[in-house]
């Protein structure tokens, strides 16, 4: 897999987040995010509807849908980006940045974070682990909340991608 060009996708990439208080622990996961890589110029997006987000209690998704979200009016988070030195002539593992602007809510914010890359025949993965911090998108808490809900939530990605074909 030495000289991939082209476009891979991945239509069923996973996202958690977790956000970690001495209240409560919040955990998602959303396995349905779609993302595409163009290793022509080592271009990333990726694309995750908000209500795919699956909580263990249904008045946390609530909120998080309503409250923090507001998914009606967000419906869809993006992330486009660059992966900085990806080298496909290497066999094992690679740790690579990525930088690139994440939209939630309408704000966009620049990010740069690393990934672990891997390849296996005309197949790869991305995967990492970065933080968000919830000022930086405007989302209000409630003070009567605020224990319950870390400033910084975690975001674990993992994405396994394979030649797109139209």
């Amino acid at each position: 897999m030495a000289q991939e060009q082209g476009e891979f996708i991945d239509r069923q990439g996973s996202i958690a987040l977790f956000s970690y208080t001495s209240v409560e622990n919040i955990k998602a996961e959303n396995n349905q995010v779609a993302s595409i890589v163009d290793l022509s110029n080592n271009q990333i997006a990726v694309r995750m509807l908000m209500r795919a987000f699956v909580f263990e209690k249904a008045l946390m998704e609530e909120h998080f849908n309503e409250s923090y979200i507001e998914s009606d009016l967000y419906p869809q988070a993006i992330f486009q980006g660059t992966i900085i030195g990806l080298d496909l002539s290497i066999t094992e593992p690679q740790t690579r940045k990525i930088q690139g602007v994440f939209t939630l809510r309408g704000i966009e914010k620049e990010l740069d974070f690393k990934a672990t890359i891997s390849k296996e025949k005309n197949r790869f993965t991305i995967s990492g682990k970065l933080e968000l911090t919830v000022a930086d998108f405007n989302i209000k808490i409630p003070p009567l909340l605020a224990p319950n809900i870390a400033d910084t939530i975690t975001i674990n990605f993992s994405f396994e991608y394979e030649p797109y074909e139209n």
